[in-house]
């Protein structure tokens, strides 16, 4: 048993901290970064993590859900941490962040496949950096001798020619809406979704002027007002299925969202399969079963043979 235990929150940060004789855990949800979606709380093993509806805006606008981690449940795994789609939680040892159930091969990470070709980027672009609705994107000119470049228009056309730019992603908290990608004009960024799957409104049962959805939604574009009926629909090309706008979502069944697939690692975990069952469709923990049971005879067939199936 810990020695001591502390639970601190802040209008910033909600901070839980075990302190044994030879280990400090430490866990810490940025609130700045939090978006109220419901991915920890359905991924925690041991029910820890609850979502608490907000009331709304002093100008009627609706808040995000808050959320609150119970120190008595919570026993600092990590799972949240990994699955947090916008890289709110942090979980550490002893000031380090080591999460154990990848050390143990345990649980997989998170894939945020984001590729960037700065070869193709033209002086003066930043449509990526603009278009990122997290402000995870800056693009910084750099000359040969690496110096940054703050004004471009006090060079000579000579000089912005021998200039070179980077790209600086804040990948860990990236959930890969891939709206920069769409922004891009020269195709210089690539993104692959970490979370798939299918979201629907129902416009028979949402309310006569609902925007709740609306105005919780972290990602510009997945959810818009259609100027012709005034109602909210969905383009899913953006959306990262996180479940922030199905929390505050006043009417059973107006919103329907399914997660069909999650971009990971390679596991074999009960653990995961568990998780899996609660973040993600029947359908899909079916698929993912079936490809480790074909994985895992396919292997068996290998070693008996002594020879690589091709």
């Amino acid at each position: 048993m810990p020695l001591k235990t502390f639970k601190r929150e802040t209008a910033d940060a909600l901070t839980l901290e075990w302190v044994l004789h030879v280990k400090n855990y430490k866990l810490t949800l940025d609130m700045k970064l939090c978006v109220g979606c419901e991915i920890c709380s359905l991924a925690c093993p041991k029910e820890a993590i609850k979502l608490e509806k907000q009331p709304r805006n002093p100008d009627g606008k609706a808040q995000h859900a808050r959320v609150d981690i119970s120190l008595e449940k919570c026993n600092f795994c990590g799972i949240c941490d990994i699955l947090c789609p916008y890289g709110a939680i942090r979980v550490t040892v002893n000031g380090e962040h080591v999460l154990n159930v990848v050390e143990k091969e345990s649980f997989p990470q998170l894939v945020r496949d984001i590729q960037v070709d700065m070869s193709k980027c033209p002086v003066d672009c930043v449509e990526c950096e603009k278009a990122c609705p997290l402000n995870l994107i800056k693009v910084t000119w750099l000359t040969p001798d690496g110096k940054t470049v703050e004004d471009l228009r006090a060079l000579t056309r000579r000089e912005r020619k021998n200039l070179k730019v980077n790209v600086d992603i804040k990948r860990e908290l990236c959930p890969c809406c891939r709206l920069c990608e769409f922004k891009c004009p020269e195709g210089a960024l690539h993104v692959r979704k970490s979370f798939y799957g299918k979201i629907r409104i129902n416009q028979e049962k949402c309310p006569e002027g609902c925007r709740d959805c609306l105005d919780v939604c972290p990602i510009t574009g997945a959810l818009y007002l259609s100027d012709a009926d005034k109602k909210v629909y969905v383009n899913e090309t953006f959306c990262v299925y996180c479940g922030a706008c199905k929390i505050v979502c006043p009417v059973a069944e107006a919103l329907e969202l399914k997660r069909t697939k999650i971009m990971h690692t390679p596991v074999r975990s009960g653990a995961w399969n568990k998780a899996l069952e609660r973040l993600a469709s029947p359908l899909e923990i079916t698929k993912e079963l079936k490809a480790k049971g074909s994985q895992k005879a396919l292997e068996s067939v290998e070693k008996r043979l002594g020879w690589r199936v091709p």
